[in-house]
Formats: C-alpha cells, sequence, structure tokens
C-alpha cells in the first residue's frame, strides 16, 4: 500500500523546509523527503543574506545559524574607486553572513516542530499522474522502492529539479544564463570584517567577486563568471586564484573549504504549477539574475507554495486554482525585480572596466542617502548625465 499525504515535498534545502513547515503549520499531513543522508551538506553557497527578509518568512535571527553580522558593503571597481553602502544609507539592506549547513538543518527543524515528517536518503524518481494531475511520486530508499501519494506535491529540488523536467515545467538554460562560481574560505587574512566587499568588472567577466566575512580573520572568497564568457568550466579556478594572488591580504590566508557549481541568471520559468503540483525556489528558476543569490525568494516561494498548498487540500481543489493562487502570490511579490534584474544581467555582459569605473565613480562622489532606483537614478544624472541613457531603462 502507499503512503498518503496531504503535501509531499521533494528537497530539503531552505526552500523545502520552509515550504513544508508552513504546510504543516496550516494543518496538512506533510512529508519532506531529501536524497542526501545529511541536510545541509554539501554547502554550495557564498553565505551572505540581507536581514530585511527574515521577519518576512517567519524566522528570528540566531547564532544558531549566523556566523557573522555586518554593518554593510564595498563595492569596488575595476579601477579601485570604492562605493561604501553602509547602514545609514542602505537601511536594512545590510546582513548576516550564515553558516548554511547550519541553516538548513535549523530550517528543518523548524518544519519538524510544526509537525512535518522528514525522510533522508530518500529520492523520487518519478511522479504519479492520473487523468493530467500528479497525485504524488516514486520513491526509493536503502534499495525499496516504495510509492507516495499526495494531494499536492512540491518541487524543492533545486536549479536542476528533476520534479520540473518531469511534469514538463522546465526549459533548457542558455549559455549566459548560468553562471560558473567558485569559492575559497580562507583563515588568515586581513580586511574590515564590518563591511563585505564586491569587485565589479573583468576580475570576473560578467558576474563579480565577492569578500563575505565569517569573523575577524576569515571569509569566503569567490567569484562567478558568466558561462558565455568562458573558453573552459576550469577557467573560473584561474581567476579566482588571479584575484586572490592580486590582493597580499588573501594571498597570505589558507583554504579551509573550497565550494564549486553553477548558479541560474535566468528568468523564472514561464509556469511554476500544474494540477496537483507546485515549484519553488530555485526548481523554479526564482534566483537573482544579478546577484545569484536564492535563500531569500526560495523562502518566500516555499512559505508561498506550502501556504497556498494547505489551503488547497482543506479546500478539496488542488487544480488550475490552486496554481493561480501561488503564482499570483510570487509574481506580485518578485515578478517586477526578476525581471528588472535580468535586465541588469545582460547590461553588465556589455559593460566594459570603463564603463564601470564611470558608474561607481558618479555614485560615490555624489553620495547616496539610500540605495535606491530613484536615488541612482538621480545621482547619475547629477554627476555624469550621459551614463542616464545606458541605464534609465531599469528605474522605470
Amino acid at each position: 500500500m502507499p503512503d498518503e499525504f496531504d503535501v509531499l515535498v521533494i528537497g530539503a534545502g531552505p526552500t523545502g523546509s520552509t515550504a513544508a513547515r508552513h504546510a504543516a503549520l496550516r494543518g496538512a499531513k506533510t512529508l519532506m523527503i531529501e536524497k542526501r543522508s545529511e541536510i545541509g551538506t554539501p554547502v554550495r553557497c557564498g553565505e551572505g543574506v540581507a536581514k530585511r527578509w527574515l521577519d518576512e518568512v517567519g524566522l528570528e535571527p540566531s547564532s544558531a545559524f549566523i556566523a557573522h553580522e555586518v554593518d554593510g558593503a564595498k563595492v569596488i571597481a575595476p579601477d579601485g574607486t570604492v562605493l561604501v553602502v553602509d547602514e545609514a544609507r542602505a537601511g536594512n539592506e545590510c546582513g548576516y553572513v550564515l553558516e548554511r549547513d547550519l541553516f538548513d538543518r535549523h530550517l528543518a527543524k523548524l518544519a519538524a516542530a510544526a509537525g512535518a515528517e522528514i525522510r533522508i536518503r530518500t529520492s523520487a524518481v518519478g511522479l504519479l499522474e492520473e487523468d493530467g494531475r500528479v497525485v504524488g511520486a516514486r520513491c526509493t530508499h536503502m534499495g525499496r522502492e516504495y510509492d507516495v501519494r499526495a494531494k499536492v506535491v512540491i518541487g524543492a529540488d533545486g536549479v536542476e529539479s528533476q520534479v520540473g523536467r518531469w511534469a514538463g515545467l522546465e526549459r533548457p538554460l542558455k549559455t549566459r544564463d548560468i553562471d560558473a562560481c567558485l569559492q575559497y574560505t580562507l583563515v588568515g587574512i586581513e580586511g574590515d570584517p564590518r563591511l563585505n566587499e564586491f569587485y565589479l568588472g573583468s576580475v570576473a567577466p560578467g558576474g563579480y567577486a565577492w569578500v563575505f566575512w565569517k569573523g575577524d580573520d576569515i571569509a569566503n572568497v569567490g567569484l562567478g563568471v558568466n558561462l558565455s564568457r568562458l573558453k573552459d568550466k576550469a577557467d573560473t579556478k584561474m581567476y579566482l586564484d588571479r584575484f586572490i594572488a592580486s590582493h597580499a591580504r588573501f594571498a597570505k590566508g589558507e583554504i579551509l573549504e573550497e565550494v564549486a557549481g553553477m548558479v541560474s541568471v535566468s528568468l523564472p520559468l514561464d509556469a511554476t504549477g500544474r494540477p496537483g503540483l507546485l515549484l519553488a525556489g530555485d526548481a523554479a528558476r526564482f534566483i537573482d539574475p544579478v546577484t545569484g543569490g536564492g535563500i531569500l525568494n526560495g523562502c518566500l516561494t516555499g512559505k508561498y507554495a506550502g501556504e497556498v498548498a494547505a489551503e488547497a487540500v482543506r479546500a478539496g481543489d488542488a487544480g488550475n486554482a490552486m496554481v493561480r493562487r501561488y503564482e499570483k502570490l510570487w509574481r506580485d511579490r518578485l515578478e517586477n525585480s526578476l525581471y528588472r534584474n535580468y535586465l541588469v544581467k545582460e547590461k553588465l555582459l556589455t559593460m566594459d572596466d570603463s564603463l564601470i569605473n564611470r558608474v561607481i565613480r558618479a555614485l560615490s562622489d555624489v553620495g547616496l542617502e539610500r540605495v535606491s532606483s530613484l536615488e541612482i537614478l538621480a545621482a547619475l544624472r547629477k554627476r555624469d548625465p550621459e551614463l542616464v541613457m545606458e541605464f534609465e531603462q531599469f528605474f522605470v
């Protein structure tokens, strides 16, 4: 006999655990499965997040998963011009650097406390369908294959989502919509741990390099390079090693950990659900196309998916109306910023170092009262009016 649940969540990252938690909180009998033997590992993340969204997804900041708190960031142009975005100007845009494995486990504990069942080393190998509706998934655990029937399945299995592929919702990614990323955790380095660092330009073509401080002498130092700008994927290591070697304060450090992976910097999927199924987080490509960050959007859309799924179960209707409710929620909250940031990403692919220098210099010289679209446009207009023509389309 198959196992039966109201909601089946496939994937136990931040998206999946948040979805399972909110489905269970609303009374749905919920199962979350994870193919790996341990939730939270391996870590494939820069681990930097903004403070502003914790309340929105119902999380309290905790030393259980926060490694370090920063006051803001420095954006550094190729010529060394620095734009400081501190708390006074960025408001609640400053953030935390996580211990991502502990963060993932913390969210899974919250899901369990809400009543969700969790099964590790359990993989979905296909969807169950009846009359065009998803009604569960075939799963395997320790060599045993069995069916889990569910009124709603939530796919939270990452950017290469098998659930999305099985459901016919995934589309192939273009080369220009993928960043190749590599990061070292370095110890014994120097810098100002109050401010994270972002380096633009040819140091990481089509992307950027970052320094996320985890303490006084330890930080995640990495970069992402757009795949369309690489001759070989292995060149990402060449770019990162060159970046570190060019900064004596980083070159003196020792590597504690190395993380590599591909990040989608595409538009979201055209359709993120069908009767009986919702896709959330990276599985629906809700990754910020400029920053490559996906934790915020994953938690948000996981929350929406869990809530909508539980409501659909209670109403006895997990059809197209459920999908429309879910898509309205994420589109109202995320669609404009995702599409605008995709245009910004496309623009960054065409910008040379001299243009980036002009932009950062203009913003640094003027001094922003707040970091917002209108403030940035006003600063460019005041300091270098010709630049407005380059960027005005992004601020409408």
